[in-house]
């Protein structure tokens, strides 16, 4: 299996609901370097798992949809406890969308599956890995 990983930052605000959360049930601020992972059994025409710069671009367009943002008040986490966890899946859901819109090229619909790790720091992170 062959992959390409690209990275970005995302700056947020959130609070959780939960005691397990303690502090973190307060409105805080997260920072993260997110990395998106795409694979595939072979390599394309031209030799490549996808394009790195269409990756680096739809990365930035889906971490731009939430950086800097309160996620508290946006309507698609209503209800949701917005983890590192439940942060990554939405970020490899909406980059799978993407890919199936056709905007990483013609080439990636041959993608295998796509990871997205969320670093909260550098000894904690969190991975969401679906298939495509």
């Amino acid at each position: 299996m062959f992959s390409i990983t690209v990275r970005d930052h995302l700056m947020v605000a959130h609070s959780f609901r939960g005691a397990v959360f303690g502090p973190a049930q307060r409105l805080h601020g997260a920072t993260f370097i997110v990395d998106a992972t795409f694979r595939r059994a072979e390599l394309d025409a031209d030799n490549i798992v996808v394009d790195i710069g269409l990756a680096t671009q739809e990365l930035g367009a889906v971490i731009g949809e939430l950086n800097y943002r309160n996620l508290d008040d946006e309507p698609a986490f209503t209800g949701i406890n917005t983890s590192t966890e439940a942060l990554a899946k939405v970020i490899a859901d909406r980059l799978a969308d993407r890919i199936e819109a056709g905007k990483f090229g013609a080439g990636a619909r041959e993608l295998a599956g796509l990871s997205v790790t969320l670093h909260e720091s550098h000894i904690a992170w969190a991975t969401y890995e679906r298939t495509l």
